[in-house]
């Protein structure tokens, strides 16, 4: 059996998402909508011992903690102990998407309109798989770049294989500015905010004979 990953566009209509990865995101989130939170991404990643991968967000546009974390894992871990899409033994991933995220929803390249981003597409657009430059926004057309070169590109959803944005200082400022944590003109390197706004994440293995039914 082939190994599992994949990066897939996780918005309002699930249904529009084919793979395990879907199954999953469709099982959970109704779950983390009640407890306040969105899924960004879902992942499934080896084959002997799968890992769950689940990126979230606070539906508030709030920061995620640690608590978070363990409070999104130990619900996902009830969700998929008693649905059961993976047979045999799995371990659960959670984290934050921290600052240079995954963009994989329209809202995100709405949200992030003006920054610096790359992405990657399964089919050629232009004759190019991979892009790089400004974001414009989104819609159900797809992610817009303006490209160094001036001239935009439409990215399908469809065909979306991977975009992320790219850590620069504007991108940190606006987090900070998001977080509320940092005062008005007070200096940090990037390094030392990147670290700290670091994806976290808690682990958690089903254990044979754990399963619900």
């Amino acid at each position: 059996m082939a190994v599992l990953a994949a990066f897939f566009v996780l918005d309002e209509d699930l249904s529009t998402h084919t793979g395990l990865e879907a199954r999953i995101a469709a099982l959970i989130a109704p779950t983390l909508v009640d407890l306040g939170y969105e899924i960004v991404r879902v992942a499934v990643l080896g084959r002997d011992v799968p890992t769950v991968q689940i990126m979230a967000d606070r539906a508030d546009g709030s920061q995620i903690t640690v608590d978070d974390c363990e409070q999104i894992s130990h619900a996902v871990g009830a969700v998929l102990d008693v649905e059961d899409p993976i047979p045999g033994n799995w371990t659960l991933e959670v984290s934050s998407a921290g600052i240079d995220r995954p963009l994989t929803r329209v809202k995100d390249w709405v949200r992030f309109a003006g920054h610096l981003a790359k992405a990657e597409v399964n089919i050629p657009v232009n004759g190019r798989r991979r892009f790089s430059g400004v974001v414009l926004g989104g819609d159900e057309a797809g992610g817009r770049l303006r490209l160094d070169d001036g001239s935009e590109v439409v990215l399908p959803f469809a065909d979306l294989r991977k975009a992320k944005l790219i850590l620069t200082d504007a991108l940190i400022d606006a987090a900070q500015r998001e977080a509320g944590v940092v005062p008005e003109g007070e200096a940090e390197t990037s390094e030392d905010v990147s670290s700290a706004a670091a994806p976290t994440g808690r682990s958690r293995q089903k254990k044979p004979g754990a399963r619900r039914h």
